[in-house]
């Protein structure tokens, strides 16, 4: 966060996939783009050429121009719960091949082989309802030209088949939270093949139940002080239904309050004034909810032994002295302010290589709640702090150092400080969202291994998670569940983002290895405060279109979410800082629309 690097989003080191032997079918049209662009969609400027071709007179040609990846596509018959696989010959920079609408999981796979003809290949299997896909190639923002040639997608063409009588398989881990006075969330894991399902069907108290298409429901009207029992089943188009969970219940608050409970979270520059400025602890507005320390460091990458150093006077002329500050975190706790330390940031790469580190990482964090007296922590890892090694691919049981530490040393403090401890996360894209595509370096080994690398902590501290806040900045192109690319800067991109965390993704698109979805409750967007503050700055107005959407189900744009999140639960600002540099924009702006919600 401290610094404005641009985070990376593109995974640089792609392997060329080995040719492969014939195929046996081919239910592609115009597959070799011999009859033109006949059959595929493509962008303004695509157009067949006669060179360079792979085999035949003529090759597909486009090229990127602005935020459009030049796509072509095709839609294809297919026959329903069937096998296919799908190749194609490219040439160029990057160049993309997938398929959509399967039913299950759509795929997608890319390399990177320059000025030599290479194939890419992939495969999937058909919903039970499906009866056509669409395959597509395209490149990534920012190449120069790509070509495409001897497209193939081999399998049963579309027609016949008898009648669907397989159920989706139960859907798993119910958890009821996210309680106020009106409302309560129930969340879930995907049916765990994942195969046709088309719904979820929610039941409250044995009621008639209600259809949704994400992993959590949000039931409002409730009374308050009521207990609610909730049980899911999964069903597909054709109309089979699995058994249902357990019933799980959960109560809603006794009601009153402030006037929304929605949180604000800031990161004050209390170590550093980064060009924005020192602000004393005191002078801190009244509109933040959840106030950051930034930034815990260690005394060196593996060591563990993290160290909070007040920012100096020669940087910050108007430091308070340590009493004044330590007199300010209680009176902001007796306004009903939460102050945690935040460890980490853009300099403060932190790897518990070791058991020792870890042991480390829990006393001296420890040290430093302590002398100040604070709620709890945040944790802010970036660079290359976090990261998965080759074969660590079990969401639920990381085998990797880094992750099996600092999840060991998190749960460690939370039993130490008990309920009340408030933990906190701000993960990149890159290290969550970012793991709908690649997670670690991949089967081959050749991906960046930091890709969605914060998902198994995340996961294993969800029941102890206060809220998680990616940073919805410094991001290149993520793709969504719509398996299209989302760039930063829009309410679209914080909606897709969000979306994410709140309905569940397959990791890698494996449907065996789902990240499910968070509480809204646990989740809030996280933002640059200013346009000095961080790339992919969102105006007030994009950003409260999108939590609308998110929340409201209305203001929404080209993307769709999976569900409709009453209980999101507010936005995280880098930072308070560049806020007040910034004449309190954010913060005044927010804590108002934030406050008009119900």
């Amino acid at each position: 966060m401290r610094l404005l690097t641009l985070a990376a989003a593109a995974i640089l080191a792609l392997a060329v996939l080995p040719a492969t032997p014939a195929f046996a079918a081919n239910i592609a049209t115009n597959p070799g783009f011999e009859s033109g662009l006949s059959g595929w969609t493509c962008p303004a400027g695509a157009q067949a050429v006669s060179s360079p071709v792979h085999s035949g007179s003529a090759a597909l040609q486009a090229t990127p121009v602005g935020s459009d990846f030049a796509r072509c596509q095709q839609v294809v018959s297919v026959k329903p719960s069937s096998s296919y696989s799908l190749k194609a010959w490219v040439r160029g920079g990057y160049v993309f091949l997938g398929a959509l609408g399967t039913g299950t999981t759509d795929v997608s796979t890319w390399g990177s082989p320059g000025a030599s003809w290479a194939e890419l290949s992939t495969s999937f299997t058909t919903g039970a309802s499906t009866t056509s896909v669409t395959i597509y190639v395209n490149s990534w923002y920012g190449q120069a030209a790509y070509q495409a040639d001897d497209i193939v997608l081999d399998g049963p063409p579309g027609g016949g088949g008898g009648p669907d009588t397989q159920a989706p398989t139960v859907p798993g881990n119910l958890q009821v939270g996210g309680a106020t006075s009106s409302t309560l969330t129930a969340s879930w894991s995907a049916s765990s093949d994942n195969v046709g399902v088309a719904r979820y069907e929610v039941s409250r108290n044995a009621g008639t139940p209600t259809a949704v298409t994400a992993t959590s429901h949000t039931a409002t009207g409730l009374t308050a002080n009521t207990t609610y029992r909730f049980k899911v089943r999964a069903c597909d188009a054709a109309g089979n239904c699995s058994a249902y969970t357990p019933e799980v219940s959960g109560t809603t608050t006794g009601g009153g309050g402030t006037p929304s409970n929605r949180l604000l979270v800031g990161y004050l520059h209390a170590s550093f004034a980064n060009g924005s400025g020192y602000i004393r602890m005191a002078d801190v507005s009244n509109d933040w909810d959840f106030i950051n320390l930034a930034f815990g460091e260690p005394t060196s990458v593996t060591s563990g032994d993290i160290r909070f150093n007040r920012c100096p006077a020669a940087e910050c002329p108007n430091v308070e002295s340590e009493a004044d500050f330590i007199a300010a975190i209680r009176a902001k706790q007796a306004a009903g302010k939460k102050v945690l330390i935040s460890i980490g940031g853009q300099n403060g790469q932190v790897q518990l290589t070791t058991t020792a580190a870890r042991d480390a990482f829990v006393s001296s964090v420890s040290a430093i709640i302590d002398r100040y007296g604070l709620n709890g922590l945040d944790i802010d890892f970036e660079g290359h702090s976090l990261y998965l090694n080759q074969g660590d691919t079990n969401l639920a049981n990381p085998t990797t150092p880094v992750v099996v530490n600092l999840i060991a040393a998190l749960k460690t403090l939370k039993a130490r400080y008990g309920a009340g401890f408030v933990l906190t996360m701000a993960p990149e894209t890159f290290f969550v969202q970012l793991g709908y595509q690649f997670y670690g370096p991949g089967p081959n080994g050749t991906a960046d291994s930091r890709s969605g690398s914060y998902l198994p902590v995340i996961h294993a501290m969800r029941n102890d998670l206060t809220l998680l806040h990616v940073q919805d900045y410094n991001s290149g192109p993520i793709t969504g569940l719509d398996n299209q690319y989302h760039t930063m800067g829009g309410h679209d991109f914080h909606v897709a983002m969000t979306d994410m965390l709140l309905a569940g993704f397959p990791i890698m698109g494996n449907a065996n290895n789902v990240f499910p979805a968070l509480r809204p409750d646990q989740v809030a967007i996280g933002l640059p405060a200013s346009p000095n503050a961080g790339n992919g700055f969102t105006t007030v107005g994009e950003v409260q279109k999108a939590f609308d959407c998110l929340a409201k189900g209305t203001n929404c744009g080209t993307y769709r979410p999976r569900g409709v999140y009453p209980g999101l639960r507010g936005l995280m600002a880098w930072s308070v800082n560049w806020d007040r540099f910034n004449s309190f924009e954010f913060s005044r702006s927010h804590r108002t629309y934030l406050n008009g919600l119900s």
